[in-house]
Formats: C-alpha cells, structure tokens, sequence
C-alpha cells in the first residue's frame, strides 16, 4: 500500500513539472522578444507570388494571402506560429505520457518487484494441506485405548472428473455408482487444487490393481493414511469421546494458532475433544503447479505431516473393563436393556491423594469405531430414541440424580458442627414423623421404626427419622425460629463439600448439580407462589439427599474424597503428554482445591459410622470381604412416585488409609446395597489387585444395542437402606 501511494505521489510530480514546462515554453513563443519591434515604412510583396507586370487591389492582396506592414507597426501573423505551438503541446503531452508510465515501469520493476514476483508465483504454484495422524491415547500403565490403523485410500486429481473412462473404471474397480464417484472428485471442500478423496479403507487387491494399470487411471493415487482404531471397542467410550469431521464453526474458528481443514479429523467429546489441539498434529504441505485453468500440472515439493501428541490418561485399564462389564451384565445381560436391573448408570473411581480418575463408566455406552469416517445414519438415529437411554451421555459428569442417602454423610457433619447433634444424642425412630405438626407425615424407610438411635446408629442404620429430627434444629433456629442461624446454614455446610458446582475436570460441558436454596425455590416456582414459599419440609427432605438436591457421581466421588482425607481434590483424566520421540512433554499436576474447616473429632466420628454401615450390614460386608478389601462408604436409594428407585454407593479404601474412592448409580436399580454395592466393592478390589501386580485380560466391550425391553412399572416397593 505505502509503495503505491508513494508511486502515485511521484506520478503526480512529474506531469506536474511537465505540465509547468510546456506553460513556460508556451509562455515565451507568445510573448515578442527585445530588438525585433523594428520599424517599416512600407513592406510591398513585389516579386512574391506575382508578375512584376500585374497590378493588385488590396483585396486581391489580401485575398492572395499577401502579407502587408504598415509604417510604425509589426506583423500580427506569421505562417507558421500555429504550427509551432501545436507542436510544442503534443509533444508536452507525449512527455507526460511516457514520464507517467516511466515512473510506473519504474515503480513496478523496482519497488514493487518482489511483491508482483510473489503474487506471479502464488498464480503458479499452490500449497494444498494433507492430514496428520492424530497422536493416540493410552492408559496409565500404557495400555493403547485409541489407536491408529493404516487405511488403503484412494485419490484424484480434480481434473479427473473430465475423463469419463477413468472415473467408469473406478467405479467398476472400487464398486461404487459412478455418479458417487463424480460426485466425491467434485467436492471441493478441501481445496481447489486439493486430491479428490474417492474411497478409504479400500481392499488390497484393487489397490493393486489400480498401480499396475496407471495408465489407465491417469491422475489417480493411493495413499497410506490413518484413521481411528478402537482394540476394545466400547471399553472407556465415554471418556475417550469420538472424532469426526469438523463443524463450519471448527473451520471459521482459529484455536491456538491452529488451522482445521474440512479433510481434517477433530475431537467431538470427551478426552478426544479437550485434548484435540494436543493429539491433532501438524498438516504436511504439497505444493503443485496449476495452470491458468486451475488444474494440476505437477507436484513442485512435498512435505510429510508430523503425528500429533499421545496422551497418557491416569485410567486404570483393569478397573475401567471390570465397570465397563458389571455395567453391562446388570443393565443388559441379554444385550437390551431391561433384561436386568436399571435401565442407565455410571461408576467412576479416583485417587483420593492425586485426583486422577481412575474409572470413568456410563451405561449404556457406544462404540466409537462406528464414528469413524462419519456414523451412519441409522445409528445415529437408535442412539437418538426414547428406548436407547441416551447411549451418548456421559452420566458420570452429565448425570444429575438425588443423592438420597449417601449425602447423609455430610448432613451428619453439618449437624455436628451446629450442635444439634453429638455423640451422646439419641432419638426415637417409630416409623413415622411429623415434626412440624402439619399433618404431613413423614416416613422412615424401615415402616416400623428403628427404635432409639444415636447419630452413629443413625448413619449406618440410614434412619430418616434422626436425619429430620437434625433439619427441624437447622429450621427452628433459622428465620422462622429463634433466628440465631441464616436460611441457608445447611447449604453453606455442604458448600464446603463442593457440591453445587463443577469440579473441573478435563472433559467438556461438566453439570454442575444443586443444593436448593430458598432463593432457588422462589425462582424456580416464580409463576406459582403458592409452591414457591420454603418450608420445614424443604429442610427435611434435602437433608436425607431426596426433594429438590442433585449431584453426579463424580461430585459425590470428589465429595467422598473429602470425608476420607480432609481434601477436596480437583479430579483430572490426563497423566501427561509424550511427544513423537516419546519424550514427557506435559505431567498432570496435583491440585487440592479446598480444605474444609470441620472439628477432626466430628470427622473421626462419621468415617468411624462409614465403616460400620458395610461391616454392620450383612450384604454389604459380604461383597467387600470377597474383594479382600476393607472399605467404609453409604448406600443410598432415591425414592420418585413415578418410575423405580435409583440405586446408590459411595465407598473409599482402606477406609485407614484412603487411596480409592468409586461410585455407582443405577437408575431404577432398586436398593443401592443390592445394586451398586457390588459393583463398587469390585471396581474398587480391581485397582487394589492392579496396584499388587495383578491386571483384568481385556477383551473387546460391545457398545449398546440401543433397544430396550419395557418394564411395567407397578410403584415403590420400598427402601431398604
């Protein structure tokens, strides 16, 4: 821009300057010069241009073109001074003309040299993009979840599409309708001059026959290039996430520095997207000669695309199979769901010292090969139906349920810190309660009471009645009683426990739960105030995790974390980064996000209780001792009025000195002990095995069918824990 401007600018001088000079000339031609105003007394053209024998009028002097000066005057016109100065202003224009394009010629051969020779050769040559391996993703102990394989693809050159007997002979060789195989030449979408992909995965055989007739398919190559491979099928598919071909907002959105090709492969969930900049590596470059048609002439250079990152996950390859499999054989054993018990659910498992997520299951789940290359459509649409349960949803971080009991560790603590609970303390379970007095009464699980209970009685017999007796303490010394506590005192209590917010784990779009509030409820029920009012109820209801509370299970992992360790940890999947010469670029880091300030006494008190409720109870002490594992947690069962109960269990190891915490919900799976219980003793036996030296044999883990079998629903049969 500054060169043209200033070429203008010199322009713009010269024909001004040439413009002055012919003025100046023109100037001095008009005006007489000094010494030849001479004076004549008669100038007769005797002689000139007639007879000296013929006499003339004036006029037919004049009108002879005779040229007459009076005495004491000069003449007025000469022959030729028109001529001249036509002349003189033609050629003043001619030398604007050329000093114009001289400053031109000049501006363009030298100022502007270099720029026209890049723009010449940028018409000449075009860089076209080729795409990277993307880096492949591991478990803790280098076990390969995500792989690359080879794939036989086949190429045109754009102009390909012109020659009616190459494109007929691909598709005869390839077995694909002609006008698919024009049609895939046609596309343009990864560039102009860009390599027509025409088949992937193609078979060996015509592969070779396509190199030894390359006559006969003039302007077609085979490339080697790699696409997603997936050795144990569904196992960790949620945490691993799926590729496919980028949106049109990947390709206008430029993400740290990085350019997406629409022939690229991008991460759309999970691991796979967060990490996707990591494991996406770099594009090789082919720079070809087009002719002025556009169409390839030959190939100038070529650069080789560099394979992206690996990605070590702290995945316990082992403990996820062990989830991944007890997911299945409880939901689905016949392969439909409902053949079994639940209908959805999710376990994920984590160090209590570290937070690396150790397991990360959700069921039901799907394959991630059928992504590759784009899911067919008839999947996507049984993945997409009431009856598949949402195959694609991460319910560990995504899946928002009611707590039920498992929050009764928490709750126990809260009422601890405020008084309305001791270690002396006892109440009465008869079944029944209606603190409040409304009428409304309240129901323990057990229907026929529990008898007197102090708190630990209370924790590891899960009696509701000791958990309401502590919310009317929590409601009687807020507003609506002596004032001495805030609304929301119980809610800042469980707050320090993280709940209500995202733990911030490396996977995209983490649901963050609910404590309510009476903020909450006047918000949520604005266009109904009658519902809208909180209540004693309200209080009862969250403290035993049932009303209007929800958590994931990852929230309870990190929560349950808390209780064993007195840290809240921020959880991660990513154990480092190795580049292509396998050197550790990138290490996960440990990160303690809260302590929560809580008497040790009271936390001695509850861990103690936690113990007790699996040793104190016949089928949950069972399944833990056949693990060989010594575990304090809580079973939980959410109770709805309209479809079954959801199964809870929440448990760490050793229960004295916490390394594993794991959860497990099963929805509509009925009692958590009977339920999940099992299920979390064995994922949490795994990792205890797999730390001595002793792994699970993986086999392939099938992705859901997504058809389910209905199960009638005939109402509660009751809470057993």
């Amino acid at each position: 821009m500054l060169i043209a401007i200033t070429a203008a600018i010199i322009a713009a001088i010269v024909v001004i300057v040439l413009i002055a000079v012919v003025a100046v000339m023109r100037a001095r031609a008009a005006s007489p010069k000094k010494g030849q105003n001479k004076e004549f007394k008669q100038l007769d053209t005797v002689g000139v241009g007639s007879s000296p024998f013929e006499k003339r009028t004036g006029a037919k002097s004049a009108l002879a073109g005779d040229v007459h000066v009076a005495s004491g005057s000069s003449a007025t016109k000469k022959p030729g001074d028109g001529l001249s100065k036509r002349f003189v202003a033609i050629g003043g224009l001619a030398g604007a003309i050329f000093g114009v394009l001289s400053v031109k010629l000049w501006s363009m051969q030298v100022m502007s040299g270099g720029e026209y020779k890049d723009e010449a050769n940028q018409n000449l040559y075009t860089t076209v993009s080729t795409p990277a391996p993307r880096g492949c993703i591991y478990d803790s102990k280098g076990t390969a979840l995500v792989s690359n394989r080879t794939s036989q693809t086949v190429l045109a050159d754009p102009d390909v599409v012109d020659d009616n007997d190459v494109v007929r002979r691909l598709s005869a060789v390839l077995g694909l309708p002609v006008n698919i195989v024009r049609q895939r030449i046609n596309d343009a979408s990864a560039g102009a001059q860009s390599q027509r992909v025409v088949a992937s995965d193609v078979r060996l055989r015509d592969v070779a026959f396509i190199s030894e007739h390359a006559d006969a398919f003039q302007g077609v190559t085979v490339q080697e290039r790699t696409v997603r491979d997936y050795p144990y099928g569904a196992l960790c598919a949620h945490a691993l996430g799926y590729t496919g071909s980028p949106s049109e907002e990947n390709l206008k959105t430029a993400v740290d520095g990085r350019e997406i090709e629409a022939t690229d492969t991008v991460g759309l969930s999970g691991v796979e997207q967060y990490y996707d900049n990591l494991l996406s590596g770099d594009h090789g470059q082919r720079k070809v000669m087009v002719d002025a048609g556009g169409n390839v002439v030959s190939v100038a250079s070529e650069t080789q695309p560099v394979k992206g990152s690996d990605i070590y996950l702290s995945i316990n390859a082992s403990a996820q199979y062990t989830a991944d499999s007890l997911l299945a054989s409880t939901i689905a054993p016949e392969g439909d769901i409902g053949t079994g018990n639940g209908v959805a659910g999710a376990v994920v498992a984590m160090d209590v010292r570290d937070g690396s997520v150790l397991v990360m299951a959700s069921y039901p789940t799907f394959d991630p090969a059928n992504f590759t290359g784009g899911i067919p459509q008839d999947i996507w649409d049984l993945y997409n139906t009431d009856e598949s349960h949402a195959p694609l949803t991460n319910r560990v971080v995504n899946g928002q349920y009611a707590a039920a009991s498992t929050y009764k560790a928490f709750t126990s603590m809260a009422g601890l810190h405020y008084g309305f609970a001791t270690s002396a303390s006892t109440w009465n379970c008869t079944g029944a309660w209606d603190g409040f007095g409304s009428g409304d009464v309240q129901k323990c699980w057990k229907l026929d009471g529990h008898g007197t209970l102090d708190l630990h009685g209370g924790i590891v017999n899960s009696c509701d009645v000791v958990f309401y007796e502590i919310a009317k303490a929590f409601y009687d010394h807020g507003p609506n009683g002596t004032g001495e506590l805030s609304e929301t005192a119980l809610q800042e209590y469980l707050a320090k426990y993280h709940f209500g917010e995202a733990t911030g784990v490396d996977v995209a779009n983490e649901s963050a739960g609910r404590i309510p509030t009476p903020a909450w409820k006047a918000e949520h029920w604005r266009n109904v105030p009658s519902e809208a009012q909180w209540r004693g109820g309200d209080y009862s209801n969250m403290i035993i995790g049932q009303g209007d509370v929800l958590v994931t299970p990852l929230q309870l992992a990190v929560a349950y974390g808390g209780i064993a360790t007195g840290k809240i940890v921020k959880p991660h999947l990513l154990k480092e980064v190795r580049n292509a010469q396998n050197s550790v670029v990138a290490s996960a880091t440990s990160e303690v996000v809260a302590e929560p300030e809580v008497n040790e006494s009271h936390l001695a008190y509850v861990r103690e209780a936690l113990r007790s409720t699996i040793t104190d109870n016949a089928g949950s002490a069972r399944v833990f001792s056949e693990q060989g594992i010594e575990a304090a947690g809580k079973s939980g069962t959410a109770e709805h009025t309209d479809r079954p109960d959801d199964a809870w269990f929440a448990a760490y190891v050793p229960y004295d000195d916490p390394r594993y915490v794991a959860t497990c919900i099963i929805e509509q799976g009925g009692g958590g002990s009977d339920t999940a219980g099992p299920i979390v003793a064995a994922v949490l036996g795994a990792l205890m095995r797999s730390e001595a030296g002793e792994e699970v044999e993986l086999t392939r883990v099938a992705g859901s069918t997504g058809k389910a079998v209905e199960v009638e629903f005939t109402g509660s049969t009751g809470r057993t824990d």
